[in-house]
């Protein structure tokens, strides 16, 4: 009676701290906010001026003093103070939605595979500072199997790619633990900065970072495609120094990013290589799930597939796949409590 009546004046979150965008899943509601990583700050002061979609907003648009920046790289605090203003941002908007009298939360947090104890001590504190009252870390690939509902805990091979914004990890998962590991600096960050790269090399054109994103986004595909999808881009010339607009195509951006998508594709390779056999017929059955931004790259699925001779599944709405899977484990905390770190090795543990 008394955990139920507690229940209503709390609310527990589950987040995705991505390099590129951040989700928030509140137990019993589903997921709540969807915004960039992306914090402006006034270099002068100090003073943080926008959080999310409205920071996003100034990018490559704000004077000198004024700096809008990723608090997060390559999906590790890089900026410790910054990120708690951050989820401070978050926590303090999602107890709003619940009502003045919420009260202080539990929350997950996806951290990428490998962190180091460093790492994981300035998620931990930074949410602390932020509000949580207790708080749990969970590997994305993990989480991404939960949120497919792959079953994780039974003794079966469950490979999962998790193509986020600044890396991509790779992930075999048997009996709630991971098996075998691979990360890489690569994904869909590099992307953009392969194709801001290309551009300005073979047209002598400078594009902004969105400008990039757009492109990806829209027109790239890592196979070479029969009908080229076709993109007008703005930037500025670096031979006269005036903004100019050109038209580029699939097979443009396709020599933009063919050289990071072999890197990913190696990656996969090597984690498929130190894969015991038992997992690994397992894996030939059931095939590998994609999750994140990169999973939506045109034919990715089919790359992947062709090179590696195994069935390729995309997860649904595999941007949410890390929160959905972290909201499940917010539900089922106990059934789940094996796959997450707890701050106990940190601070006190919740009773």
């Amino acid at each position: 009676m008394f955990k139920k009546l507690f229940s209503h004046f709390t609310q527990d979150l589950a987040i995705d701290l991505g390099t590129a965008n951040s989700l928030v899943y509140a137990r019993g509601k589903g997921i709540i906010m969807n915004e960039p990583s992306v914090v402006a700050v006034n270099k002068k002061t100090g003073q943080i001026l926008a959080i999310g979609e409205e920071a996003k907003k100034m990018v490559g648009r704000t004077p000198g003093h004024i700096q809008a920046v990723r608090p997060l790289v390559r999906g590790v605090v890089s900026d410790f103070e910054v990120t708690e203003e951050m989820l401070k941002y978050f926590i303090g908007k999602a107890r709003q939605r619940s009502g003045i009298f919420a009260m202080l939360p539990r929350v997950i947090i996806g951290v990428p595979c490998g962190v180091t104890d460093v790492e994981k001590k300035a998620v931990f504190d930074a949410a602390k500072n932020a509000g949580a009252k207790y708080i749990y870390l969970i590997e994305e690939p993990v989480a991404a199997a939960i949120g497919a509902r792959l079953p994780i805990q039974e003794a079966r091979g469950n490979f999962v790619v998790d193509i986020g914004g600044g890396i991509t990890e790779v992930a075999v998962i048997s009996l709630g633990g991971i098996v075998n590991s691979e990360t890489i600096k690569v994904a869909g960050d590099k992307l953009d900065s392969d194709i801001i790269s290309f551009i300005e090399q073979k047209y002598k054109l400078l594009i902004g970072k969105r400008t990039a994103e757009s492109v990806k986004m829209n027109i790239a595909a890592v196979l070479p495609q029969k009908e080229n999808k076709e993109m007008a881009v703005r930037g500025r010339n670096l031979v006269t120094g005036l903004p100019q607009e050109l038209v580029i195509n699939s097979a443009t951006v396709y020599g933009a990013i063919e050289k990071s998508v072999n890197q990913m594709i190696d990656l996969i390779k090597r984690t498929i290589e130190n894969t015991p056999p038992e997992l690994l017929s397992d894996i030939m059955r059931d095939g590998i799930y994609l999750s994140g931004g990169g999973a939506l790259l045109r034919d990715m699925d089919k790359l992947i597939s062709r090179e590696t001779k195994m069935p390729v599944k995309i997860i649904e709405d595999p941007l949410t796949a890390v929160v959905r899977g972290g909201g499940i484990a917010l539900e089922s905390i106990d059934s789940l409590q094996e796959v997450l770190s707890t701050a106990a090795d940190y601070q006190e543990s919740p009773e």
